[in-house]
């Protein structure tokens, strides 16, 4: 049985990447350039500072990154709460299966804490988990396993015992880089996420097993 089990947030537990997709291609308009949902796909996982840089750099875009971020967020969290949202099939159950059986559950995700906690509270799941962690408070984002192994740290957990669900490549390769189990859920909206890293792909929420923890 494993000793945690760790979430990512964005394409696991609220289906976001659509939100994320419209809200990055809007600011690039703000500032005065083009991107398409297919050339963001690869970002996806990514943190905000790492993306960003990124696309600053390939777009020659002129305002700071910093500048860039905060006209982003407000807009995602703006949107987040006047629109309608609820967890992604499955995972209320799973996290209900997890409890059950004593399984520590944490979060690890390449969003900001700010933008974490607004999904958390607005779906009213925050204490389902023991630790939150943001790609953000760790020294380096996703593909790197920084975060993974501080949500492990926090836990009390070894990363050899922990189990990790995530839908992006960027993702399953921190989680693999960490040492850890992992499924990668397909989300048709994630875009096109090479996965095959991952221990296990599941296409439902619902065809993970507690038992094969």
């Amino acid at each position: 049985m494993a000793q945690a089990f760790i979430f990512d947030m964005d394409g696991v537990i609220i289906d976001s990447e659509p939100l994320h997709f419209e809200i990055d291609i809007h600011t690039m308009r703000h500032f005065g350039a083009e991107i398409t949902k297919e050339r963001l796909e690869r970002y996806v996982g990514m943190t905000n500072p790492d993306m960003w840089t990124l696309i600053k750099d390939e777009h020659a875009l002129a305002p700071p990154v910093a500048e860039i971020i905060e006209y982003q967020l407000s807009a995602k969290i703006r949107t987040l709460r006047e629109q309608s949202y609820t967890p992604i099939e499955g995972i209320a159950e799973l996290l209900g299966e997890l409890k059950a059986q004593g399984i520590p559950c944490g979060l690890a995700s390449s969003s900001p804490r700010a933008f974490i906690m607004e999904v958390l509270n607005k779906f009213e799941i925050a204490d389902c988990f023991s630790v939150v962690v943001s790609g953000e408070e760790v020294a380096r984002g996703k593909p790197a396993p920084d975060v993974f192994l501080e949500a492990a740290r926090m836990l009390g957990a070894d990363p050899g015992q922990c189990v990790v669900i995530e839908d992006s490549r960027n993702g399953v390769a921190a989680a693999k880089a960490a040492g850890m189990r992992c499924y990668g859920y397909v989300n048709v909206n994630s875009g096109n996420q090479d996965l095959s890293a991952a221990d296990r792909i599941v296409h439902s929420i619902r065809d993970i097993r507690i038992e094969e923890l």
